[in-house]
């Protein structure tokens, strides 16, 4: 009872600070709201500008964040507990550059209506993730299963490779396609329409039901081998049905938001010591974390720099980087 008390306290804490976030989000910026006006205008009681202000532009944007935060940091989870590396990141293990190199080739080869952006994207980055994952898998699994420094140094690896060469094909480009791949690479939230949230939100309607299915399975798996076989459990199906689900998720967000590593590490460890290993109580918790995390460094780019403000991408990496060498000494 102490435990489960502890968990909805957390819970209800990390709610009220997103709901923080939310307001200044909405109300800071080029266009200053008070509080109670952005209150207001959110149930239909504001003036036209605000109004336009808030659903046009604030709203779709600050949601983009929230549902890319999320779906982030619900990778990263997913990948931690399949492969029992601490240090598994979408943005680590090289499955964001090979999503951006594969948004590359579709923008040489493939020159998209804009109409179709927004359903062609995605899918070409969720197949150049779904590559780069199962090469990274390939080259740093044994018998005894996968390596975790192993995957670590070959994602980054390939992800520097896919990068330079992202840089290089960069050359080919006109100007409006170079400006969107160096945005992309910053990590700028670019996909802040309402199509975009659409998206993202069917991704994840279609994912989370089936992983709250498998929270118990994942349970499991993170036990001993041996015990996952002797309860009938196929380690191998379930462990690619969860990496396919994990590709997924990170290659949907990274398409919209942009190369940003380090939310999928973040959020996973906090909520681990917040509420333990447990799924049931831990899975939500990272949802939340990742939402706080990418809307927060989104927030605070914008007021940081304005109007342009800074890539969410660089706020994160700042938070990230120290607290992924923190890790990487305690010798996780």
């Amino acid at each position: 009872m102490h435990t489960k008390a502890k968990n909805i306290t957390t819970l209800f804490v990390l709610l009220l600070m997103l709901l923080s976030i939310i307001t200044v989000s909405m109300t800071v910026g080029d266009f200053k709201m008070a509080p109670m006006q952005f209150i207001k205008t959110l149930f239909g009681m504001g003036n036209e500008t605000d109004t336009m202000v808030l659903y046009e532009f604030r709203m779709p944007r600050l949601l983009v964040t929230i549902l890319c935060g999320a779906a982030l940091s619900l990778s990263g989870a997913l990948l931690q507990s399949i492969t029992k590396n601490p240090l598994a990141d979408p943005g680590i293990v090289g499955i964001n550059a090979g999503s951006g190199f594969f948004i590359a080739l579709l923008i040489i080869f493939m020159p998209v209506d804009s109409n179709n952006f927004v359903y062609i994207l995605p899918l070409f980055s969720m197949i150049g993730g779904l590559i780069t994952a199962a090469v990274v898998f390939m080259l740093s699994s044994s018998r005894r299963g996968v390596n975790p420094m192993q995957m670590v140094l070959t994602g980054v690896g390939l992800s520097t490779a896919l990068s330079g060469a992202m840089i290089m094909m960069t050359s080919t480009f006109n100007k409006e396609d170079v400006e969107f791949i160096s945005k992309w690479l910053g990590g700028n939230i670019w996909g802040d329409t309402w199509p975009f949230v659409g998206m993202i939100a069917c991704i994840l309607l279609i994912t989370l039901p089936i992983l709250f299915m498998k929270l118990n399975i994942l349970n499991i798996l993170n036990t001993h081998e041996h015990i996952s076989t002797g309860l009938g459990i196929n380690i191998n199906r379930e462990r690619l049905l969860i990496c396919i689900i994990a590709v997924m998720l990170c290659a949907s967000a990274v398409s919209i938001c942009g190369s940003i590593a380090f939310v999928g590490l973040i959020a996973p460890h906090i909520a681990r010591q917040l509420v333990g290993p447990r799924h049931q109580a831990f899975i939500p918790i990272t949802l939340l974390l990742g939402a706080i995390l990418l809307s927060f460094a989104d927030t605070l780019g914008r007021l940081l720099i304005e109007p342009a403000g800074m890539p969410a991408g660089i706020i994160v990496s700042i938070i990230g980087a120290p607290y992924f060498l923190y890790l990487m000494r305690k010798g996780l």
